[in-house]
């Protein structure tokens, strides 16, 4: 059952650098975003079917992670619905139990991927072992802490939007009274 909600899915490894880059991104918004309403934040690591489920039932998601971009480090990049998707299709294969890719397939065949979704990818600079992501990808986390935001706020607007123009929200209109015929027939 869908819960309405927007999930932000944080995914990486705090242990290799920028690889954690999601992580750490998913922490500065929840700091900065403490009680945004209808948003779950999930620290999905380095990923699991268990994840599945969560994707499954939201009903926008947006995920932020290390992306290989092809662009300086650093560089952020919002890829939303199927330019997600082509992306995904397109990326290498994790080493993970699991890829996004993965849970994507899982949540089609249920019927349940989310209509709105994005990846907020980051180019990293350097994966290797450190608890820290590179400066350019730190300067990168508020950016794409931005992109979150102003996507929640698109969908909402959007969302609004729709419910406004949606059959049956708007109140009939009054009535109009027949105009009285004049003696020769002819509508006053």
């Amino acid at each position: 059952m869908k819960t309405a909600a927007t999930l932000i899915l944080g995914i990486g490894n705090t242990l290799l650098s920028d690889e954690g880059t999601g992580i750490h991104a998913l922490k500065l918004f929840q700091s900065s975003y403490p009680d945004h309403p209808n948003v779950s934040c999930i620290d999905g690591g380095t990923l699991s079917f268990t994840l599945a489920a969560y994707i499954e039932d939201c009903d926008k998601l947006i995920v932020l992670d290390a992306a290989e971009l092809k662009s300086p480090p650093g560089t952020v990049k919002t890829l939303v619905g199927e330019e997600m998707d082509a992306f995904l299709g397109a990326a290498k294969r994790s080493a993970h139990e699991v890829s996004l890719l993965d849970l994507f397939d899982i949540a089609r065949l249920t019927g349940s991927l989310p209509e709105q979704r994005a990846l907020i990818g980051v180019q990293p600079g350097r994966i290797e072992w450190g608890m820290s992501p590179t400066p350019p990808v730190e300067q990168a986390l508020r950016v794409v802490v931005n992109e979150a935001v102003n996507l929640l706020s698109e969908w909402d607007r959007a969302q609004t939007r729709a419910q406004v123009h949606a059959p049956g929200n708007f109140p009939e209109p009054p009535a109009r009274e027949q105009a009285p015929e004049s003696p020769i027939g002819v509508k006053l």
